[in-house]
């Protein structure tokens, strides 16, 4: 036979009982790699620890290939969806496309709705205008017996896709209801009474090199009249 050394080291051809003697001699396992081959090919080797790093190579290659990539989802839909229910299913295929999943859209005609293929066509245009923006399709739609099928692959890196049939937030600064807004250089108020009060700011002007202060001109909402007896009193100071 022709054997091989623990370290790879080619020891040529020997006779069976001689290379058996000198695995035994290094406490390893005499393994035959190539029963075949004309001479027989056998290898110097911890048999045990070999088979070890082969399993751990084997579920390395499992763990590999079952990576987001390599993952397919699929979502149904009919050929007379409504506009509702397709925008239901459009957002689980974002959430699908936000994991960095691959999407599988199946259109499935019931009865004689196979007799009209271009509404699942159709169907399928409408959901890749809706996702545009965050995925590609892959080919073209293909019939599969009763089914109309689209495969569709994530542009962006997992995680960056939105979801956008969720409801938008409100944004900051949206002023409360029945809160009035100020007009530009006013400043507006409410006092205790209730009664809405405007403060005007004048834009400073230079005097003399110096800045003046703004003047601030206040305009009361409810105007109050003078009593009566005042004006009275005042027109007899002014006879005498």
């Amino acid at each position: 036979m022709r054997l091989i050394d623990s370290d790879g080291a080619q020891l040529g051809i020997v006779p069976f009982e001689q290379a058996l003697t000198r695995a035994e001699g290094k406490d390893l396992d005499l393994v035959e790699v190539a029963g075949n081959a004309t001479p027989t090919v056998c290898r110097i080797m911890d048999f045990h620890k070999y088979r070890y790093e082969q399993r751990k190579r084997t579920q390395e290659s499992k763990r590999k290939s079952k990576s987001a990539a390599s993952t397919v989802k699929e979502v149904k839909i009919r050929s007379r969806t409504e506009a509702h229910d397709l925008e239901f299913k459009t957002g689980h295929i974002l959430r699908f496309l936000e994991k960095g999943h691959r999407v599988k859209i199946s259109v499935f005609f019931k009865g004689r709705e196979i007799t009209r293929p271009e509404f699942g066509r159709d169907v399928l245009t409408k959901m890749c205008e809706r996702i545009a923006d965050v995925a590609a399709p892959e080919g073209t739609p293909r019939m599969e017996g009763r089914h109309m099928s689209l495969m569709v692959v994530p542009l962006k890196a997992p995680g960056a896709v939105k979801d956008k049939s969720a409801a938008p937030k409100r944004q900051a600064g949206n002023m409360p209801s029945g809160a009035s807004a100020a007009t530009p250089g006013t400043t507006a108020r409410v006092d205790a009474g209730g009664a809405e009060t405007e403060t005007e700011v004048a834009p400073a002007q230079p005097v003399g090199g110096a800045t003046q202060a703004p003047a601030k001109k206040e305009s009361m909402g409810a105007e109050t009249a003078a009593p009566a007896e005042t004006e009275s009193r005042s027109e007899n100071d002014a006879e005498n």
